[in-house]
């Protein structure tokens, strides 16, 4: 029931807060978080350019390069660069990285829909940094998968370079502000976006489940990573990595 030697690789657009891996690898411990830097023609939430961004061809050059790190799962670590392609491009779109990485492998988008599942949950406000008609994108596809989400809030950043910036303060206001009363959780969908330090905080801060893209994007590459032996409950990044192995287990 340990996490212990387990090895999660993710593909991660370009630079941001690629830190957060790093610091919840350090959180966990005895776990390896490889980060592979796939191309990023063009910074920019903007539909043509996701599709760019989550391409097949960057995605499976960044998946044949965890391959060779000898990782046990592989996420596609962009939550825009997957719901883009909607449901089925972005099924399609793990299958390649699963081909070329030669391990499961999933993506942040369906990581936020197997997390919000695993948490019993239905009705989530979303905290996107994304302009209206990209966080319009991720609304559609939780839709698909029956979360009901109650709240869209669009801080309207276009570059996630930008988004990298934004400080403890700036997150904790933000998110606390796009919650709703009949939101069971805050998903806050960009991995560019700094959340892993203060996940505690975040959920104290709205008294409910905060989900994050680098955290969902951990705990889902941890998940497969596992198999049937599960992740050991723990405290200190949310309740998320609190679920027990058996909700885990049952969730897609």
């Amino acid at each position: 029931m340990h996490q212990n030697g387990l090895s999660a690789g993710f593909l991660y657009p370009g630079y941001s807060a690629e830190d957060d891996y790093p610091a919840i690898e350090s959180a966990i411990g005895g776990v390896r978080l490889p980060v592979v830097h796939t191309l990023m023609r063009e910074d920019a939430h903007r539909v043509d350019a996701l599709l760019d961004i989550g391409g097949p061809d960057v995605l499976a050059d960044g998946a044949r390069a965890l391959r060779e790190q000898g990782v046990q799962s592989a996420v596609w670590a962009c939550t825009s660069g997957s719901f883009v392609f909607g449901w089925d491009g972005a099924e399609q779109q793990v299958a390649g990285v699963a081909e070329a990485a030669g391990v499961p492998s999933s993506s942040t988008s369906f990581a936020f829909v197997h997390a919000v599942r695993a948490l019993g949950l239905t009705r989530v406000a979303v905290a996107a940094t994304y302009p209206t008609d990209v966080a319009d994108r991720f609304a559609a596809f939780l839709g698909h998968a029956g979360i009901e989400v109650v709240a869209l809030s669009c801080r309207g950043i276009v570059t996630a370079a930008e988004v990298g910036t934004l400080g403890r303060d700036e997150v904790l206001a933000f998110v606390a502000a796009n919650d709703h009363p009949d939101a069971e959780a805050v998903l806050v969908p960009d991995t560019a976006l700094h959340t892993v330090s203060w996940l505690d905080e975040l959920e104290t801060r709205v008294g409910k489940p905060v989900l994050t893209a680098n955290q969902v994007s951990v705990w889902e590459g941890l998940r497969l990573a596992s198999g049937q032996r599960g992740l050991t409950p723990r405290t200190g990044l949310g309740r998320l990595f609190a679920v027990s192995p058996e909700q885990a287990r049952h969730i897609e």
